[in-house]
């Protein structure tokens, strides 16, 4: 903790914790997400004393303040101790590893990225709650220490590829007519029905066999 002059003359109380690489992973996103969780531990009036520059969080009251600055400044280092198992939330892992909401979605739904679980939030002046996935922290570090997200955007490229080889061919034999339904047979009963609409055919000689008398 440390004192320092304000702008405007009057004296401050200031603390500063360093956030490891292990828990900010490199993003300004997630020590701003970090930020806002230990503001949220802190009554109203001590949460705007908290703010964060690059990975550092800093507190920052005026000196007259000796006791709040005492008590916000423990409930922070409490908080921060286990903070790298904090889930990471998905526009942290869209920074963190550089990809889109799309290539989230995708990921997520295939299995590629692995769930930690769910949380509900309340969105300030939104009635509604969202519910949305959250990450473990150590599965993110894996993912951007073996450079998955290029292994699976080239498996991604690579099967749009196939699948727009695929749609191509059967468009070709459509084209052809080698893909067009081929004709229905005739029911046996309506291949009946246009026999008996035939004219019956004549016999020659039925006069002479009938006169004669020969079928008696």
């Amino acid at each position: 903790m440390s004192s320092q002059p304000k702008k405007n003359g009057a004296p401050e109380r200031v603390q500063e914790w360093v956030l490891p690489a292990a828990v900010t992973l490199g993003s300004s996103v997630r020590a701003h997400g970090i930020l806002l969780e230990m503001r949220a531990r802190q009554p109203s009036a001590a949460k705007k004393a908290l703010s964060v520059k690059g990975s550092i969080l800093i507190l920052t009251m005026p000196e007259t303040s000796a006791e709040a600055f005492a008590a916000t400044a423990a409930v922070v280092s409490r908080a921060l101790e286990g903070i790298e198992a904090l889930p990471v939330i998905p526009r942290e892992i869209e920074d963190i590893l550089t990809i889109s909401a799309t290539e989230r979605h995708r990921w997520l739904k295939d299995g590629r990225l692995q769930s930690a679980g769910t949380r509900t939030v309340k969105l300030r002046g939104r009635a509604k709650k969202i519910t949305f996935h959250v990450f473990d922290p150590r599965h993110v570090e894996d993912v951007m220490d073996r450079d998955l997200v290029t292994v699976w955007r080239e498996d991604d490229a690579a099967k749009a590829s196939e699948n727009r080889k695929r749609a191509a061919g059967k468009a070709a034999l459509t084209r052809s007519g080698k893909g067009a339904p081929k004709a229905k047979p005739v029911p046996s009963s309506a291949a009946g029905q246009n026999r008996e609409k035939l004219p019956a055919p004549k016999l020659q000689g039925w006069e002479e066999f009938e006169r004669d008398e020969l079928l008696r």
